[in-house]
């Protein structure tokens, strides 16, 4: 059986997944924060707009649909 979900290994999307955290919590951490809620940038954040898309493509697996839980 085919496999219809992107061709890179799922562990690739985790990793990527993994640096935009620890980006967004650097990110928190220098501007003194504990959430982006509290940030002025929040809807015009490079850093969250990354890891928002890092979150989506693991959990998609880089298919573009369902998510996989």
């Amino acid at each position: 059986m085919a496999d219809t979900e992107s061709s890179a290994p799922r562990h690739v999307y985790d990793e990527i997944l993994d640096k935009s955290l620890a980006a967004l919590q650097a990110c928190q951490a220098e501007h003194n924060l504990t959430s982006c809620l509290e940030c002025e940038k929040l809807l015009d954040c490079e850093v969250r707009d990354k890891y928002v898309k890092a979150v989506y493509e693991s959990m998609s697996h880089g298919a573009t649909g369902d998510f996989s839980f």
